[in-house]
């Protein structure tokens, strides 16, 4: 074999040979279709080759932050892993799952939905009770479509939680009664119970808002609507009980309403509960009971059931004992007002408030025993003049002495109500003193005769003859003489 020979065969066989020496010395790194990806392929693969899968799967979905619970667990990896690319998996609900709401419900479906089931009842009942509608009795077994209904996306958000945006067909049908003609509220659970299974049988129980003018209490409230509203009458009805119960008041024998008159007014004696059992407040009528009143009898007052008409003086009731009562009050003259001095506790213990007389009693007067002054008993008429009792006190006065002195008996001119002694005569009611021309004048000007002070002069130096004759020269009937002065000039000074 000539050399070019060899060197063709030795090159063709490193081209032949070269491949398999690269492989061996450096073999090349195998591309993963998953990306980066941290973990051993074994968890999911097995050495015979990249598929089929190995079974079970090793891998630990936990730890990527999307733990597979309920029906994701039961899902095929391609059903969420359409990329083999793990990191560009979305998450979210929406990014899986249509959104059958459009939106309408915000993007968290796992606020409705759980992975176990997509049509979770027990979890959407316990959603509904955060609203401002929860679901109660029959509406509990209802499916979302009978209230969230309409064409897809089904209408959850904005519906009214009025009753009457699902049953307005029901109340307009309604007609026992007839709703609409007789204006019932469209407010339909104030008659109608969402806890019942029936739409039929509302009640005007107990939480019925009846109209203020006549609220439901006591055994009205048991009542069927009929009773007070027939015909289906609402309007209108009246609220005055006897409206209602006049046969009860006409056939009430103890005591007969009608013989003795009573008003048709059943609300002042009768409760709501019950109609025998009455119990009259007296204080709504014209005579409120107090004192031993509280404890009589009906009939002591009210004579043969006889109410209407029945008088309220003192006397109509208390005549008898008028009659023995000691002071004699008939022979004493006292009125029959007995309210002037008896209080309604008891008819013994009088006491008279003498100011409610035509004589109050001040000072020593207060504490002078009525014997005194009501001699004999005697009340009515007896004067009030001071000297029907000072007459002793008047004539034994010596400092002045005043009948001497021809002091007036009018007593209460210079002595007061608390003692006799120390009495202060004001001069000015007479003729004035204090003031004037005559200020400060002595006594004995006026009256020489000391002894007797009804005796006074102005005819002395004061008022000489010549000067009082010249100034009056032209005064018809003029005297010189000191009453006929007093006469024309009671204050001192000129007519």
């Amino acid at each position: 074999m000539n050399r070019r020979a060899f060197l063709f065969g030795l090159g063709l066989t490193s081209l032949v040979l070269a491949p398999l020496f690269v492989t061996a010395q450096a073999p090349p790194a195998a591309q993963s279709p998953h990306g980066a990806l941290a973990g051993d392929c074994a968890t999911c693969h097995t050495p015979e080759g990249w598929s089929p899968l190995r079974k079970p799967i090793l891998f630990d979905h936990q730890g990527t932050g999307f733990p597979l619970v309920a029906a994701h667990a039961q899902a095929g990896c391609r059903n969420c892993h359409q990329s083999l690319v793990f990191s560009q998996v979305p998450t979210a609900c929406a990014d899986c799952h249509r959104d059958a709401h459009r939106g309408e419900m915000g993007p968290e479906c796992d606020t409705c939905h759980t992975p176990e089931s997509w049509t979770n009842r027990r979890e959407a009942f316990r959603i509904h009770s955060r609203t401002r509608f929860p679901l109660l009795g029959p509406h509990a077994a209802l499916d979302c479509e009978a209230c969230h209904r309409g064409a897809q996306p089904r209408e959850f958000t904005g519906l009214t939680p009025e009753c009457v945006g699902c049953h307005l067909p029901d109340y307009q049908n309604a007609h026992d009664p007839d709703h609409p003609r007789l204006g019932f509220s469209r407010q339909c659970d104030q008659c109608h119970s969402p806890a019942s299974r029936a739409w039929q049988g509302g009640t005007f129980g107990a939480g019925f808002p009846h109209p203020s003018s006549f609220p439901l209490t006591g055994a009205h409230t048991r009542l069927a609507c009929a009773q007070c509203h027939p015909n289906g009458r609402f309007t209108g009805t009246p609220s005055q009980c006897v409206a209602c119960h006049q046969a009860d008041y006409d056939r009430t024998a103890n005591p007969n309403h009608r013989a003795a008159g009573f008003p048709t007014t059943c609300e002042n004696c009768h409760g709501t509960d019950q109609w025998p059992g009455a119990t009259i407040d007296h204080n709504l009528t014209r005579f409120p009971l107090t004192g031993a009143h509280v404890g009589v009898q009906c009939a002591r007052c009210h004579v043969n059931g006889r109410f209407a008409g029945t008088p309220t003086e003192c006397f109509s009731c208390h005549e008898d004992d008028f009659n023995r009562a000691q002071p004699d009050h008939r022979t004493a003259g006292f009125g029959t007002s007995c309210q002037n001095c008896h209080s309604t506790t008891r008819w013994e213990g009088a006491t008279i408030d003498h100011s409610r007389t035509n004589f109050p009693l001040t000072g020593a007067h207060t504490r002078v025993e009525c014997t005194r002054c009501h001699a004999n008993g005697r009340f009515a008429g007896t004067p009030t003049a001071c000297v029907s009792c000072h007459q002793a006190d008047y004539d034994r006065t010596s400092n002045p002495n005043h009948r001497a002195a021809g002091f007036p008996t009018a007593c209460q001119n210079c002595h007061s109500t608390n003692q006799w002694p120390g009495a202060t005569f004001d001069h000015d009611r007479f003729f004035p003193i204090n003031s004037g021309a005559h200020r400060g004048i002595a006594c004995a000007n006026c009256h020489p005769n000391q002894g007797n002070f009804a005796n006074f002069q102005c005819t002395t130096s004061c008022h000489p003859s010549a000067r009082m004759d010249d100034k009056h020269d032209r005064v018809p009937g003029y005297q010189y003489q000191s009453a006929a002065c007093y006469r024309c000039h009671p204050n001192g000074r000129k007519p």
